[in-house]
């Protein structure tokens, strides 16, 4: 029987037979559903699936009419850390007018806005001279990156340090104390980056320190949308599921440990996110036809259930692209082309 070339999760090319890329389609939707307590992909959709796999075609794209806006995180950076010597202004320059990207995104190195902060007036100074010379929509991005709260690069004791002796009372006592820090730089640096001329705020990886996390961002949009009523705000996950490592926070009665993407969006409605950014992490032991099929089982659910666009997060380790630091194109057109057609998604 003839073979198919796909890859693993982590990018490793293989070749699989025609069963095989079914089995693996079949379990990987299976798992999301079981795991997130949705349905899975219909027969039709993970016909599709094979199909999209099975094509000899390297590259692959939508229909004519079919196409998204895309919305990046740190994609001005990334060309500087691919060794291109270029500013952060000529970098956005050429993303726009050489890459054709719908929109564009300042960050700072260290993208997370504790770190900003005390240099908001040099942001401001690259925001303003970006908005110059270019046209695209510009957000501002950065991570709530709650990690930062705790000693010895914060403030706080360090909850990881505390959990394993038993003190469960004072790490969580230390979790809410930086919820309470990262809301207000987080209000801070997105109100100054905004009143500077920022089409939106980017508030990305979040989550990564799990419901601590995630509340801080909530919160931290939720005063920037009453302050700024026409604000937009797009909210991109750091995974799939939101870790208990407070366990006990909720969020206008809502308990935040546990979420799934088509949950954490009526979260983000809440707060007054204006962009949803559903996240589905790699599992790199298992091939591309797994990965693909389970991360749109939960981005479906997710779009499903939206009343605000979802911009799936598509790239290194999430979305159903491989975990290595250059994806490859014949996954990632599969990929993005699956997501767009199957999830009906307002962005990628």
């Amino acid at each position: 029987m003839e073979k198919i070339m796909t890859r693993m999760g982590d990018g490793f090319p293989v070749e699989m037979s025609e069963s095989e890329i079914r089995s693996d389609l079949a379990a990987g939707t299976e798992d999301a559903a079981d795991r997130g307590k949705i349905a899975p992909l219909s027969k039709e959709e993970l016909q599709y699936l094979y199909d999209l796999f099975a094509s000899p075609y390297r590259f692959v794209s939508v229909e004519p009419g079919n196409e998204i806006v895309l919305s990046y995180d740190g994609g001005a950076l990334k060309i500087v850390r691919a060794a291109v010597n270029v500013d952060r202004v000529q970098a956005m320059q050429i993303h726009e007018k050489i890459l054709g990207a719908d929109t564009i995104e300042l960050g700072h190195v260290d993208y997370s806005f504790k770190p900003v902060k005390p240099i908001v007036g040099t942001e401001q100074t690259a925001l303003e001279q970006t908005l110059m010379v270019t046209h695209a929509p510009l957000f501002y991005g950065a991570m709530p990156n709650l990690g930062l709260y705790s000693q010895p690069d914060g403030p706080h004791p360090n909850p990881l340090d505390l959990l394993p002796l038993g003190k469960i009372d004072e790490a969580r006592e230390s979790y809410e104390m930086s919820v309470e820090d990262a809301v207000k730089d987080i209000v801070f640096v997105a109100s100054a980056m905004y009143d500077s001329g920022a089409d939106g705020i980017n508030m990305d990886t979040t989550g990564a320190a799990g419901d601590p996390d995630f509340l801080a961002g909530l919160k931290a949009a939720e005063i920037l949308k009453e302050k700024y009523p026409d604000i937009c705000i797009e909210l991109g996950m750091a995974g799939e599921f939101i870790l208990g490592l407070h366990g006990e926070l909720d969020y206008h009665g809502d308990r935040l440990a546990g979420m799934y993407p088509q949950d954490q969006v009526k979260m983000a409605e809440k707060a007054g996110f204006t962009i949803f950014g559903p996240v589905v992490n790699i599992k790199t032991s298992r091939s591309v036809p797994w990965n693909l099929s389970r991360a749109i089982t939960f981005t479906k659910a997710c779009c499903e259930v939206a009343n605000i666009p979802i911009h799936a997060n598509m790239g290194m380790g999430v979305g159903g692209v491989p975990m290595t630091p250059h994806p490859p194109l014949d996954i990632v057109s599969r990929a993005s082309k699956a997501m767009v057609e199957i999830c009906r998604l307002d962005g990628l």
